[in-house]
């Protein structure tokens, strides 16, 4: 793709009413075009990183006061010339002036143009400027804290240095390839195998680290499953405090999953309340509890709340019937602790954690302080999960692409192992080398740019 050179312009706030509002523009006329209609300092003669009072002017009518910000190339997050205009936040005044500028020779930015001249123009690498959609995106501390890291170019900067020494050794092979006929080795077989178990070791934790990850960047799944009746929607309105899910005795009153979020020690969680799962002729009723299965299969975390007055077996082996995996969590909860004395529900609820190998705790979900030995254990589990040292994958196409690099050094084990010919061991560090460089964009395809920046907004 080649660099983009004419000048564009959006907003860089979100749209609707505010105190202020930001209009950028980036490119070589950046600067001229914002002369034509400011009025106040001349902004070609202005120092760059400098701020200047004045009005919006369209043929000598004022349309308002503002501030402009005036950077100039190559220090700037474009490296081109480029403008921002602080103004009052009205829509009308906001769509004027940008109508204004595209009236003076600027046009409408694309979704994520001007991060994407950022990354043609050598200013960010492409791990870098997918950071930025996640930085703007983050929703809690730790998700900002992941993006924020690898805008920074940890991660990038770690992946070049690995590309680039296998880089060497494969100008070696390519070397041998040139010397065929001579039977020559250049590169030392016992130092590449060296160098491929030192990449698969850094890139295994990397591998390890994406579910947590996607669970900090996403929000960390959390399904409450159970009969009818059992108190899921109750449990999800005190967690939550709020009348999020409608709650009452008539039994399958919730048909569809209702889900919302609550933040705990910086991590988002996704608290979803499904439809009681039982047998059923209704065929609404039907379709609501597939989808509580479904949501089940999705959760991290699958609290069961069960009537702590049923029996413990039934109780134990409904909690089966989940067939919860080894990757989730399960818990069971077990509801209206108000209802039974404590002489006989600690000891049930202790055979149920002793039979059932879960997690069980008593609660009553309508009282929220019931409820803390959960939340605790919501932080604990934080604690457990969070193991990852150093770099956190939180983007799947880097995950993708940090696997198919492995499978591919795999290949090239087996194949320097069976003593196969140099040409496929070449073709095979190729394949490596391609896969890491797509990480970071030392190697890209106008589609897969495409693809990652039509998702930016426009003025990013």
């Amino acid at each position: 793709m080649n660099v983009l050179t004419d000048t564009i312009i959006a907003p860089a706030t979100p749209q609707g009413q505010s105190a202020l509002a930001v209009i950028r523009l980036s490119g070589a006329e950046a600067i001229d075009i914002t002369n034509r209609i400011f009025r106040g300092t001349n902004l070609s003669l202005a120092p760059s990183h400098t701020i200047h009072y004045g009005w919006i002017n369209d043929e000598n009518t004022d349309l308002d006061e503002v501030m402009v910000s005036v950077f100039k190339s190559p220090k700037t997050f474009t490296t081109e010339d480029s403008i921002e205009i602080s103004c009052h936040g009205s829509p009308q005044i906001v769509q004027s002036i940008i109508s204004l500028g595209i009236k003076n020779g600027a046009r409408l930015a694309n979704p994520g143009e001007f991060t994407l001249r950022a990354f043609l123009n050598g200013r960010l690498d492409l791990s870098q400027a997918e950071a930025v959609a996640d930085l703007i995106h983050s929703t809690t501390l730790r998700s900002s804290e992941i993006a924020l890291k690898q805008l920074k170019g940890h991660f990038s900067t770690l992946l070049k240095d690995l590309r680039q020494e296998l880089i060497d050794f494969a100008a070696l092979i390519e070397l041998e390839l040139d010397f065929s006929e001579e039977d020559v080795e250049f590169a030392h077989r016992g130092r590449l195998k060296e160098l491929i178990h030192k990449i698969m070791l850094i890139i295994k934790p990397m591998l390890d680290s994406f579910r947590w990850g996607n669970s900090i960047k996403d929000g960390i799944p959390v399904a409450i499953i159970g009969a009818p009746n059992a108190g899921k929607s109750t449990l999800l309105n005190t967690i939550l405090n709020e009348e999020k899910a409608l709650v009452s005795d008539i039994a399958g009153t919730t048909r569809d999953f209702i889900e919302d979020t609550l933040v705990i020690d910086g991590i988002m969680f996704r608290f979803i309340d499904t439809a009681g799962i039982r047998e059923t002729s209704d065929i609404l009723e039907g379709l609501g509890i597939e989808r509580s299965k479904q949501k089940l299969r999705e959760a991290d975390i699958v609290l069961f709340i069960s009537d702590v007055n049923k029996n413990v077996d039934e109780t134990i082996n409904d909690f089966h019937k989940l067939e919860i995996s080894k990757d989730q969590a399960g818990i069971i909860l077990l509801n209206k602790a108000d209802t039974i004395s404590a002489a006989i529900a600690d000891p049930k609820t202790l055979a149920i954690a002793e039979k059932s190998g879960a997690k069980s705790l008593l609660i009553t979900a309508k009282y929220k302080e019931t409820l803390q030995p959960l939340l605790s254990y919501f932080s604990e589990y934080i604690k457990t999960q969070n193991k990852a040292e150093g770099t956190i994958i939180s983007n799947a196409r880097h995950h993708e692409a940090l696997d198919n690099t492995r499978a591919a050094l795999e290949k090239v084990l087996e194949g320097l192992s069976s003593g196969i010919s140099t040409d496929f061991v070449a073709m095979d560090i190729r394949e490596a080398l391609y896969h890491l460089g797509t990480i970071t964009g030392q190697v890209s395809t106008d589609d897969l740019l495409d693809s990652i920046f039509s998702k930016f907004c426009i003025g990013k």
